[in-house]
């Protein structure tokens, strides 16, 4: 009989990126023949009268895309940044740590 296919095993790499109210997280993830894909969550937390809910949008960047999807990214942000905001210096980002100690209680208990 085969082993059904963990999948809280298959995560080899996460990095989590807070913005506002916006929680971005890059995940690293093995196939069962250890072939390794990316997968691209947004998470916005919506409030609502009876409490808050997480809107999520996931995208999948398979191996054979790396390049092309890596090489499209950096020329639309850089277009952006060199010819879009016209010297606009964004404000320093916070490190991770920075946010966990602003965020406070707030996100106490929260996944997402």
């Amino acid at each position: 009989m085969e082993e059904s296919f963990d999948r809280d095993k298959n995560e080899v790499y996460s990095k989590r990126v807070k913005a506002g109210k916006r929680t971005y997280f890059f995940d690293v993830k093995a196939t069962r023949s250890n072939d390794y894909y990316l997968t691209i969550t947004e998470s916005k937390r919506r409030m609502h009268d009876d409490g808050v809910s997480f809107e999520k949008h996931k995208i999948f960047l398979y191996k054979e895309d790396f390049d092309k999807f890596e090489t499209a990214l950096t020329e639309t942000l850089k277009h952006i940044k060199d010819d879009l905001l016209d010297g606009y210096t964004p404000p320093k980002a916070k490190s991770e740590e920075e946010a966990e100690v602003e965020g406070g209680k707030k996100n106490e208990g929260s996944d997402w």
